[in-house]
């Protein structure tokens, strides 16, 4: 099982490569606003995810972005797309039984 920030940035990443700062954007849009991942808790997590053999350093950049010599840029690997996976269905199992319990309409 991942924690939170582990799973929000599988997500972030799973439709392609991105960068820490565009992996903070959209946690933040994607929750509206209440999930913020902070730089620190980022790049553990992104360390952790890479330890893990979820994540890897990509070599994709976009030489038009400002300051992107310094950006890094990560993706999933398939093991991280199938914890990804895993997780979501795990998650919407838990939506369905919060459901029944009448927790959410």
């Amino acid at each position: 099982m991942l924690t939170a920030a582990g799973f929000h940035v599988l997500l972030a990443l799973a439709s392609g490569s991105g960068h820490g700062y565009a992996v903070m954007r959209f946690v933040e849009e994607a929750s509206g606003g209440a999930v913020k991942l902070g730089p620190g808790t980022l790049y553990r997590t992104i360390s952790r995810l890479v330890a893990d053999g979820l994540v890897t350093e990509s070599g994709d950049a976009d030489p038009a972005a400002p300051h992107d010599a310094r950006r890094r840029y990560y993706k999933l690997t398939p093991l991280g797309e199938q914890a990804a996976r895993d997780e979501a269905a795990l998650l919407a199992r838990m939506v369905t039984a919060a459901r029944e319990a009448g927790l959410i309409t």
